[in-house]
């Protein structure tokens, strides 16, 4: 059994304290960048004049949800597939998602010319179990819990050969997620905010990589589901907090834990998450719709429900990250009609 963790071993927090420039460096970075030419989309940034109107200060959304698989996640899976060794990626890989990821991972897999099988919780919304079976990858069905899918994945991978790859806690993956950040910076070199959803954390991580070596001086900030506040605990504490259970609308932020790797790559960067009520999220992806028309998922609104609710008082330019936009329509029907 491979995992893309295994590339990362020797930058591992475990060899000794880590060190957010060493764990992710910026050309990490930019080689992630350079290699997901073709494949992941440079997004837009678009302006949000009601948001400006209503905060004072320029405020833009980047749009991640126009990225081939719907959300941002192809950063990531293709810079640490493509990252793995080619032997052990011809046997094909596996991962374990509520969805995107696992989208993204059948994906980058196709490109690649090998096989995804992805482990799925018997609760994630059909739309994205439906997208990874389009893009030719195996779906396996788990209990709801993130431990059983975890588990189930590995056992696969060792009875089938198949390399992991994590949905966060991998070094490559969130130098891919990084590309994100970096687009950021260099668009809107004058942003003073960045705000970033939450589910396992690397995305947030990424993003807190490029800052932290190319403008410190940018405020970066988690936002997180009332019921799924991981990022909030985890800061509280110091270190990863396992919750017990987590609940919310945007599915794809409801890991019971940031990651380690993440939370290491972060740390020293990202001091703030907020927290977004069910009704405020719902708002949000009204507002996203009726404003500027993007077709978001609750998880990718979660970052403009933070400014609408007031959770969140920017002083200059600010980037809201719309992470993905694969929402059922009857749910977003109902959410945006509501």
């Amino acid at each position: 059994m491979a995992s893309t963790q295994e590339s990362a071993a020797e930058l591992s927090p475990s060899q000794g304290a880590p060190n957010r420039n060493t764990l992710v460096p910026i050309e990490a970075i930019r080689n992630a960048a350079r290699a997901l030419e073709g494949v992941a989309v440079r997004t837009p940034l678009l302006d949000i004049p009601a948001l400006r109107q209503q905060l004072g200060v320029p405020v833009a959304a980047k749009c991640e949800h126009l990225q081939p698989v719907g959300a941002f996640k192809i950063r990531g899976a293709y810079t640490a597939i493509s990252r793995i060794e080619e032997h052990s990626r011809a046997r094909g890989v596996i991962t374990y998602s509520s969805g995107n990821h696992g989208q993204a991972v059948a994906m980058a897999a196709r490109l690649l010319g090998t096989k995804a099988v992805v482990v799925m919780p018997e609760r994630a919304p059909a739309i994205k179990v439906a997208g990874v079976r389009r893009l030719g990858g195996e779906v396996v069905i788990a209990a709801n819990s993130s431990a059983d899918r975890y588990r189930l994945a590995h056992e696969l991978a060792e009875d089938r050969g198949l390399a992991i790859v994590p949905p966060y806690e991998s070094l490559d993956v969130i130098a891919g997620q990084g590309t994100c950040g970096l687009e950021i910076l260099e668009e809107r070199p004058e942003v003073e905010t960045i705000l970033v959803p939450v589910g396992g954390g690397g995305l947030i991580a990424g993003i807190a990589a490029a800052v932290a070596e190319l403008k410190p001086s940018v405020r970066v900030i988690g936002v997180e589901p009332q019921g799924a506040p991981k990022l909030a605990r985890a800061l509280e504490q110091g270190q990863p907090v396992q919750l017990e259970s987590t609940q919310s609308l945007a599915d794809g932020l409801l890991p019971l834990s940031v990651g380690k790797l993440p939370f290491a790559v972060m740390s020293g960067v990202v001091r703030e998450s907020v927290l977004v009520s069910e009704a405020e999220i719902a708002a949000a992806v009204r507002f996203l719709y009726h404003e500027l028309q993007l077709v978001t998922e609750p998880s990718g609104a979660v970052t403009t429900a933070a400014l609408l609710a007031g959770r969140v008082q920017p002083t200059g330019s600010t980037v809201v990250v719309v992470s993905g936009g694969n929402v059922d329509p009857e749910v977003f029907n109902r959410l945006v009609n509501s």
